[in-house]
């Protein structure tokens, strides 16, 4: 027993291989008589069968047999290994033709092995390496060997928050919120309102300019006839200025060709139309624009211009009073300063 030596997983694998390939393997002679059944057939204790050599290193690895001629199933091989080397599933060697054997009355046919289910290497190394037991596993051990499941997680309920008092409720955020709000609101309004001010001050203007241009420009000027007061306010050898800047007009009491008359002259000189002043010291009226120079009754004696200054109509109204008509002009080199309504005689 001690030559003997046991199979490597290797070598286990490599015959299961083979095996499930179906790749050819030497039968046993025909006639060999297997050491159990010869045993139970005579009655003597069965000679221990030669067991095959492991094989050589280079040497390919020969699937092993049963006795009754067929090959091992995966799970009798792993029976095998586990147990003793003598107890390895024996692979019938060529021997010399024997007696067949008696068959023996009580013996029973062996009952054919159940086809082991199908395994991968992986299975195989394990449950070699752990000592498991070959073939299918049942639905009890499965179960038993099947992890524990994990008790489910509690479920951690939240209470909701409670709800806060009135007076536990931040007052100045909201007190702030509802003077934003107000200051928004006013701003908008004032915005709004100043708006349509603008809006009506624009059309107001519109409306007045319209109605403007539906009507004429109309020149305002004084009333062509208006009284300067009673003859005797007007002494001889006297101008009056009083009159020059509202109505263009000197009343003068002055000699005319031997004769004392008032009369109106027309603040206008008779060059290109510019305004003479009375120099009471030079007793003269001297134009400011190109010197010309006029007596005191109107008649030209210097300068540009080219005749006398013009008179307007005068009389004596109904009240006494002296009344000036500019709607009507006298010319002295026309011959119309003779005219009875150019002067009031004194």
């Amino acid at each position: 027993m001690a030559d003997k030596k046991k199979l490597t997983v290797a070598e286990m694998l490599a015959a299961a291989r083979a095996a499930d390939s179906g790749g050819s393997a030497e039968k046993p002679a025909a006639d060999a008589p297997t050491p159990g059944a010869s045993a139970a057939a005579e009655g003597a204790p069965a000679a221990p069968a030669k067991p095959a050599s492991s094989p050589a290193a280079g040497e390919p690895v020969k699937p092993a047999t049963a006795p009754g001629g067929g090959r091992l199933s995966v799970a009798e091989m792993l029976a095998a290994a586990r147990k003793a080397p003598a107890a390895a599933a024996p692979v019938a060697a060529k021997a010399a033709p024997a007696p067949k054997p008696k068959p023996a009355a009580a013996a029973k046919p062996a009952e054919p092995a159940a086809p082991a289910e199908p395994r991968d290497t992986a299975s195989i190394l394990g449950a070699a390496r752990k000592g498991e037991k070959a073939g299918p596993m049942s639905k009890a051990e499965a179960a038993a060997k099947a992890p524990a499941p994990a008790p489910p997680k509690p479920t951690i309920v939240v209470p909701p928050m409670p709800v806060k008092p009135d007076y536990a409720k931040p007052k100045v955020a909201a007190a702030a919120k509802a003077i934003d709000d107000t200051d928004r609101r006013d701003f908008v309004g004032i915005m709004l309102a100043v708006g349509f001010w603008m809006v009506g001050i624009i059309g107001t203007l519109w409306t007045l300019l319209t109605v403007k241009f539906m009507f004429p420009n109309v020149l305002r000027e004084p009333p062509s006839k208006f009284k300067v007061g009673f003859p005797d306010a007007f002494p001889g050898g006297q101008v009056q200025e009083k009159f020059k800047a509202q109505f263009g007009i000197w009343v003068v009491n002055a000699e005319y060709n031997g004769q004392q008359q008032i009369v109106a002259l027309k603040s206008v000189c008779t060059h290109l139309g510019c305004t003479p002043n009375w120099l009471e010291a030079e007793q003269k009226f001297k134009c400011p624009c190109h010197g010309s120079g006029f007596y005191k009754d109107g008649i030209n004696f210097e300068g540009p211009a080219p005749r006398p200054l013009e008179r307007y109509a005068i009389r004596l109204a109904d009240d006494g009073q002296i009344e000036v008509d500019k709607s009507r002009t006298f010319q002295e080199e026309m011959g119309a300063w003779t005219d009875p309504a150019s002067f009031i005689p004194v």
